[in-house]
């Protein structure tokens, strides 16, 4: 590197986002995940011994998937390479395996690849890298916000360890914020301003677990905060609330947090939890969900968890989607507050799942079965002469419009696909149908 090279790239240091010149450059500097870099843990010998294979680092935004590879740059006696899934193609790809060969045929030493945002990368283009991965000439470290089991190819999912990184403590936010205030050497220190202690509360809570939003709203508060007349910048909880005015909440629709919260959504709701229901409700439409989505699951929720146990859960739940749709945010969310919270409120039952499931089941291994000829349609010209219906029994006819008769196929007689359970109005239609049976004599 040349003296314009280095100076250039020093002011751009200098020009950098906070969040990205106070990122540490060794692991004991790493604020949170213990989990996986404690110092009993498996990343954090291999990173000391400089012993790696390929990683995906798997995680919310800002929790430090970039900051691990970094320290890994730092630490390794390996070539380190970095590109963005998002603007790479694979004449970048290509260079990289290119210089990758030339330095293990020259130097004997290997070179680490890291990618930010590997998801953004196509099946072919994760294919590509496949081989190199495969004979060793990268280690790859994949950095993903999405469950890699869903977007990284399984063939370099098998060769990867697969480490998750956690939304980051309340306690490790105010870390960073401190060390982002005071210290001078890549910190704001030099800005001479004081952290109050229920801003710094206040911005480790909306953060969210999210380091670089924390840190992205202080620095946006020392820039812009005029000094007091003891000469220092004060970022009060005033000025907390105008650098940080939202919470950030995780919510990608077409990714893996939506299904985890959707999927908590519908599991309280059967887990008759209206409490947790009503909260994942919550961060669903906060996100800016789709309404209708919502009402959808309430609806798929109510027939199949509560079914005939509270048979009005289904026409409660398609009342509110009609009438979200109708009425649109604000008010809708309203409305299927109160259709989830009944739906987790109900007694449940599942017979009717399984009743369709066992029926299907026959269908598929019995396939057509011939129905009883007093079933078969009497209503056209010449039905009387093939005996399609002769001998059926209008069950209207008899005591409690009921009479024994063959419904299923012979092939069936007997079976029973539909068993009430013993929870909300089933119990009374087990009651009903025991009296109909023992009717029979």
């Amino acid at each position: 590197m040349d003296l314009f090279e280095y100076m250039r790239a020093s002011s751009m240091e200098k020009e950098s986002p906070l969040a990205a010149r106070i990122r540490p450059a060794t692991l004991d500097e790493v604020v949170g995940q213990q989990h996986i870099i404690g110092k009993d843990k498996l990343l954090y010998r291999a990173i000391r011994a400089d012993k790696l294979s390929s990683l995906i680092f798997y995680g919310p935004p800002g929790t430090g998937k970039t900051t691990l590879a970094k320290v890994i740059a730092n630490t390794t006696s390996a070539e380190f390479t970095q590109i963005n899934a998002t603007v790479a193609g694979k004449k970048d790809m290509e260079e990289v395996v290119k210089a990758a060969r030339d330095t293990m045929g020259m130097y004997g030493k290997r070179t680490i690849l890291f990618i930010d945002e590997i998801h953004r990368f196509n099946k072919g283009q994760q294919d590509y890298l496949l081989p190199f991965v495969e004979d060793g000439t990268l280690i790859l470290i994949g950095a993903t916000t999405e469950n890699p089991y869903f977007e990284v190819n399984s063939a370099l999912i098998s060769r990867s360890i697969i480490f998750e990184l956690k939304a980051l403590e309340k306690e490790d936010i105010k870390k960073l914020l401190q060390r982002a205030v005071y210290d001078r050497d890549k910190g704001m220190g030099a800005y001479d301003a004081v952290l109050a202690e229920d801003a710094m509360e206040f911005l480790a809570e909306m953060a969210g677990g999210d380091a670089r939003h924390a840190l992205n709203a202080i620095e946006l508060g020392i820039m812009t905060t005029n000094r007091s007349e003891d000469g220092k910048i004060h970022i009060t909880l005033e000025v907390a609330q105008e650098c940080i005015q939202k919470r950030v909440i995780r919510y990608d629709k077409t990714g893996d947090n939506h299904y985890d919260t959707i999927s908590a959504f519908i599991k309280s709701m059967r887990g008759s939890d209206p409490d947790a229901a009503v909260y994942y409700l919550a961060r669903m439409l906060y996100a800016g969900e789709s309404v209708t989505f919502v009402a959808r699951r309430i609806m798929i929720c109510a027939a199949e968890d509560v079914g005939n146990a509270d048979p009005q859960a289904l026409s409660v739940a398609v009342s509110a989607s009609l009438a979200a749709e109708r009425v649109g945010m604000p008010e809708a969310q309203i409305i299927l507050s109160e259709a989830a919270i009944y739906v987790a409120c109900a007694p449940k039952s599942n017979a009717c799942v399984a009743a369709i499931g066992e029926a299907m089941k026959a269908v598929e291994e019995k396939g057509n079965l011939t129905i009883p000829v007093h079933l078969q349609d009497a209503h056209y010209e010449g039905a009387a002469k093939l005996g399609h219906g002769l001998g059926y029994l209008y069950a209207h006819d008899y005591p409690n419009h009921y009479v024994k008769q063959q419904y299923l196929p012979y092939e069936l007689s007997g079976r029973e696909f539909y068993r009430p359970s013993g929870n909300g109005y089933e119990v009374k239609i087990k009651e009903h149908m025991k009296r109909l049976k023992e009717a029979e004599g």
